[in-house]
């Protein structure tokens, strides 16, 4: 059976963007008869304290959009919270460990992000391999200053995806991102390994997640080969822009479903956001169970989308 999920990090209320991609992950798995799971991504507590959680639960119940595990419903894979989850990350970056792959780093952030840094097309830093090459030696004398991240060496090959909505992807690792953290310094687990160890350890199938996370997909897959797990498959959507054409954050307020409820029926958001996906003629009010006939990937742009003043 599919499982897909909703995957939200909870660090202020549900906008648009996300609204957007979880009716399609939604529409894509429950037209196959598929099951969804909710999980809570917030490694980062400090940012994501449970109230914003519980509300963003509430806010999904609103829109119609149901799942079958998850906090407050619980199942076979929790616990459903990442903050809970860190003993499998632990254990996962052990076994990376044995393998000679994982390497501290006592690079700062200045110093990852100067202007002499290799940049990617999206604007993150290319680690540029300052502490690989470390001797034991050099790196116990800066852990006594400094506690380090941990970071895991990539290959110098190419690694891709066959998304099944945009299409090919490809990266070679070494050049276009360099190695990649597991462990903050501060003992966070970083998002890349969080990631697919819970996606594994939950038998997620199918992954809906924005256009934006497309470039963090080769990585995943080669720590997917790294750990002899299955990767599920991938389908990244297109973002939404404001009319201005900027991309839609939390820091959008018109954009917040608090804004949007004192002025439209969840029926009525849904409607939009199904004629801006292209499966739908108009934007005429419709429940996420109605928009079931209707979806089809075929019909959803590949590129952002631009929402038309006014429509919202």
């Amino acid at each position: 059976m599919e499982t897909g999920r909703f995957a939200p990090s909870p660090s202020g209320r549900i906008h648009l963007g996300n609204i957007f991609c979880c009716l399609l992950a939604w529409l894509s798995v429950r037209q196959k008869g598929g099951r969804i799971i909710l999980r809570i991504e917030d490694l980062d507590t400090a940012r994501c304290p449970r109230r914003y959680a519980a509300q963003m639960e509430e806010d999904l119940r609103w829109l119609g959009l149901d799942w079958d595990e998850g906090p407050a419903v619980g199942g076979p894979h929790g616990p459903y919270y990442q903050s809970q989850r860190t003993a499998l990350y632990q254990a996962a970056l052990e076994k990376l460990e044995t393998k000679g792959l994982v390497y501290p780093c006592f690079c700062t952030r200045a110093e990852l992000h100067a202007a002499s840094a290799p940049h990617r097309e999206d604007g993150q830093a290319v680690y540029a391999g300052t502490c690989r090459r470390l001797t034991a030696a050099e790196a116990a004398k800066k852990t006594m200053r400094r506690r380090p991240a941990l970071r895991l060496r990539v290959p110098e090959e190419i690694w891709g995806v066959r998304d099944g909505h945009m299409g090919a992807y490809q990266e070679n690792l070494a050049r276009d991102c360099g190695d990649f953290l597991l462990r903050r310094s501060d003992g966070m687990f970083a998002y890349q390994l969080a990631v697919v160890v819970d996606d594994a350890a939950m038998g997620i199938t199918e992954v809906v997640r924005g256009a934006d996370l497309l470039a963090s997909t080769p990585r995943q897959l080669y720590l997917y080969h790294l750990l002899g797990l299955t990767p599920p498959r991938f389908l990244h959507v297109p973002l939404l822009l404001a009319p201005d054409g900027r991309r839609l954050s939390k820091r959008d307020a018109d954009a917040g479903l608090d804004s949007l409820q004192d002025r439209l029926s969840a029926a009525e958001l849904l409607g939009k956001l199904a004629y801006l996906a292209g499966f739908h003629p108009s934007a005429e009010p419709r429940t996420a169970r109605q928009l079931l006939a209707d979806f089809a990937w075929d019909k959803v742009p590949q590129t952002d989308i631009r929402i038309p003043e006014g429509l919202f």
